[in-house]
């Protein structure tokens, strides 16, 4: 292309799920979503996970403290993936066993979420964009105190190269064609997105 840009697609078979800290202390703090919103958009990305047979580590920073424990359904949807529990680290990148968690699945693009966006998933996100991973980051699976501090994330991972996408672009990305799998996606999607669910009551009324 004239300007030198390359589109990286989401490759499901080269991709892996982190989902960083969101631990019940941690998502209390969270302010630039609705608590349901949130939760949805985070049990989606996780949906979308196990769908498309993504590896997926699970972390957790400082549980015994005031972060709290991971939220159950993560670890409900993931039961044999592995879990990280950091007994300090701020920035999961520094913590050996993460790392080696994310080594150990072979994957070069990293789709990360987490709480809270400017440090739980902007540390780890700029510290594996620096050991030369494509870094996709999901903005709304990923919250904070507020969307002044969340606009500052964003631009500050955005300029150092990391792609920000909803969960709905995560896997519209992902499943590439509909015709993979009509009812698997739109059940998904139906599950996350009260109005799709219309639209495939309408679609598998006229099947």
């Amino acid at each position: 292309m004239a300007n030198g840009y390359t589109y990286k697609r989401l490759d499901r078979d080269d991709a892996t799920l982190l989902l960083v800290d969101h631990q019940s202390g941690l998502i209390s703090l969270v302010q630039d979503f609705s608590p349901g919103e949130f939760k949805n958009n985070v049990l989606a990305t996780a949906a979308c996970g196990d769908y498309f047979g993504l590896p997926t580590i699970l972390t957790t920073s400082f549980e015994e403290g005031p972060n709290g424990p991971l939220v159950p359904e993560l670890k409900e949807t993931f039961p044999n993936a592995p879990y990280i529990a950091r007994p300090g680290n701020i920035n999961a990148w520094d913590n050996e066993d993460f790392v080696n968690a994310v080594k150990a699945t072979g994957k070069r693009q990293l789709i990360i979420a987490g709480v809270v966006t400017e440090v739980c998933v902007a540390f780890p996100a700029l510290s594996a964009l620096e050991e030369g991973y494509d870094v996709y980051v999901v903005t709304d699976a990923s919250g904070t105190f507020n969307e002044v501090t969340r606009d500052a994330a964003w631009y500050r991972m955005q300029q150092a190269g990391v792609q920000l996408m909803s969960w709905f672009a995560m896997a519209c990305e992902l499943h590439r064609d509909w015709r993979n799998d009509v009812e698997g996606l739109g059940q998904l999607f139906s599950n996350h997105i009260p109005n799709y669910r219309n639209l495939m009551t309408s679609y598998f009324a006229k099947a």
